[in-house]
């Protein structure tokens, strides 16, 4: 026979509920999935133009032998794979943790465009291809999106602590 767990007679106190995400929001969390697209865009870019890598460490560093060509190539890879995979994972998690309204998640965001703003500007003062710059231009023109989307005066109660 089942028996109820005893209560103290008081009834559930309904949760107060997130009112739905504005325009600003649901713009932001869209732009941030494109982030995420052009970040899976950029890493099928590099991993096609691996050739080029060699070309490029060896024209910079004309000294290396063979095998600390190798070394730098693989590291190169290595490196740009982890580093788009992070980004890629980035970009979906803020995108969900600022669609349920997180307000940690849109400060978070932003200090995440701000370190991208610095390695945009980094990567503007290396030698490089011109389709790379273009698409991490891109990329940086939708995390800006993102931020003044999220900021907005609109998304401001979305992301307020629900009152008890």
């Amino acid at each position: 026979m089942y028996q109820p767990y005893p209560t103290s007679g008081q009834g559930q106190m309904p949760e107060p509920q997130r009112p739905p995400a504005p325009n600003s929001v649901q713009t932001a969390v869209k732009l941030m999935y494109a982030g995420a697209g052009l970040s899976l865009i950029e890493l099928i870019l590099d991993l096609v133009s691996i050739g080029s890598v060699k070309t490029a460490i060896h024209k910079r560093f004309p000294n290396y032998t063979a095998a600390q060509l190798h070394t730098a190539e693989v590291s190169y890879v290595v490196f740009a794979v982890i580093a788009s995979v992070i980004a890629i994972g980035l970009w979906i998690w803020m995108a969900r943790a600022n669609a349920a309204g997180h307000n940690w998640a849109r400060i978070t965001g932003t200090v995440f465009f701000a370190l991208n703003t610095l390695f945009f500007l980094l990567s503007v003062a290396r030698p490089h291809a011109s389709i790379g710059l273009v698409l991490s231009l891109l990329v940086w023109l939708v995390g800006l999106g993102a931020v003044i989307m999220l900021w907005r005066k609109e998304s401001a109660p979305f992301f307020s602590p629900r009152a008890q």
